[in-house]
């Protein structure tokens, strides 16, 4: 009889490989759940009691019966010490019991038996990755990922072990691969996403160390400041950096958007137009300052801007939303309904802006005398307002919440977002 030589069986609320331990850090160790079949071996001493007894131990460690199983595996690996299958199952049970030493062994007379076992040197590299032993580990899944290129968890656990190593750009390298394999996979995204901020870590660190008076410095910290909503603090780093390189590409831009942020409109305006001065083709400083025009009630020259900039990039954020508010300024109603449709429905927009788009939609329908539409729009919009100030309720109560717990009251509840617009 000939099965499956190698499928993933999987019991309930449990996942392969989901063990990790970044930078060393220990994890709560979950079920590994690969196990292989039967198969027709030139080495394996193979008999119907043989392959009745590897069905039910199997059959148990499926069930969580590791104890059995083990015994099974160990009874028949004694019988016929060349059946490679059930040493490498016999591996498993014994890692999942946390017998990593014995594990090993298993998964080393396995690949004796048959060097490309798929799933063998990954999981022996997983074993001697539990006891610190990174060099071994390296080298085990090193040659799963070489036998078998196309494996996402090997890519995966090759990052782990670099990340551990202190090599977050080996790192890095090892879990973009896996990512392109696996582009949803957590447990991938959550190693990729650290090697990379750690190998970013490393990068500022040596402009810090190179020349800490830089504008690029300076760059990197606003825009760190930036990211937390330190806007004003972003503004003042931005000014030391422009004091530095004052014909800097991008600066003014980025500036700019800070001012735009604190709501200093007359101050970005500025900025983007300085920026234009220095660079004539940066797309997204002629995009915001249309954006910008349009607010300030000039909607022919921001018209005019927004789409000269989409003409070099077709795809920018809220673009049609902001058509949509430079159209209704112009008294272009069908037009303005037409982008504002779209900015329901656009992928990557901010929930605030959709919410503001149907609500502009709804004015317009009404000038059109679509009466009925313009109801609909208004229903939604009412909708997506109460469900954002259903989050922001929650959000508070779980603020509050994890205050309450730490024996303290929150000194400044987390407020709304604005709805207006980037």
């Amino acid at each position: 009889m000939r099965l499956h030589s190698f499928h993933l069986i999987r019991k309930p609320a449990t996942k392969w490989l989901a063990h990790s331990r970044p930078l060393l850090q220990p994890m709560p160790l979950f079920i590994l759940c690969l196990i292989v079949g039967l198969t027709d071996s030139l080495h394996a001493q193979r008999t119907p009691e043989v392959d009745n007894r590897f069905r039910q131990a199997s059959e148990a460690m499926r069930s969580g019966k590791l104890q059995e199983a083990a015994e099974g595996f160990a009874a028949i690996v004694k019988q016929a010490p060349t059946f490679a299958e059930a040493h490498f199952n016999l591996g498993l049970v014994r890692e999942e019991q946390g017998s990593h030493s014995e594990a090993i062994a298993s998964f080393e007379k396995a690949l004796s038996l048959k060097p490309r076992l798929r799933g063998a040197n990954l999981f022996s590299g997983i074993a001697e990755f539990r006891l610190n032993h990174l060099d071994r580990a390296l080298a085990a899944v090193k040659k799963e990922t070489v036998n078998y290129p196309g494996d996402a968890s090997a890519w995966m656990w090759l990052g782990v072990v670099r990340l551990a190593q202190e090599q977050p750009v080996e790192a890095a390298e090892a879990l973009d691969k896996a990512a392109k394999l696996a582009p949803d996979d957590l447990d991938i995204l959550y190693h990729r996403g650290r090697a990379h901020l750690l190998v970013s870590k490393d990068s500022y660190g040596r402009m810090f160390k190179k020349d800490p008076r830089s504008w690029r410095v300076h760059q990197v910290i606003a825009q760190a400041n930036g990211e937390a909503d330190r806007h004003v603090d972003a503004v003042v780093e931005y000014q030391e950096a422009i004091k530095l390189a004052p014909s800097q590409p991008g600066l003014h831009e980025e500036l700019g958007s800070e001012y735009r942020n604190l709501g200093k409109i007359e101050e970005a305006e500025e900025a983007f137009r300085r920026e234009l001065e220095i660079d004539p083709y940066n797309v997204l400083a002629r995009y915001k300052l249309g954006v910008l025009l349009v607010e300030k009630g000039d909607a022919a020259k921001g018209k005019e801007l927004i789409e000269a900039a989409l003409r070099e990039k077709p795809v920018l954020l809220h673009s049609d939303y902001n058509l949509g508010r430079a159209e209704m300024a112009l008294g272009h109603d069908t037009s303005a309904a037409q982008h504002l449709e779209r900015a329901t429905t656009a992928p990557g927009s901010d929930p605030a802006v959709v919410e503001q788009a149907w609500y502009q939609l709804g004015i317009v329908y009404r000038r059109l005398h679509r009466m009925g539409e313009a109801q609909n729009a208004m229903v939604m919009f009412q909708k997506l307002k109460d469900e954002q100030a259903e989050s922001s309720r929650s959000a508070l109560r779980r603020y509050q919440a994890q205050h309450d717990s730490a024996g303290t009251a929150p000194t400044s509840p987390p407020t709304d977002p604005p709805a207006d617009p980037k």
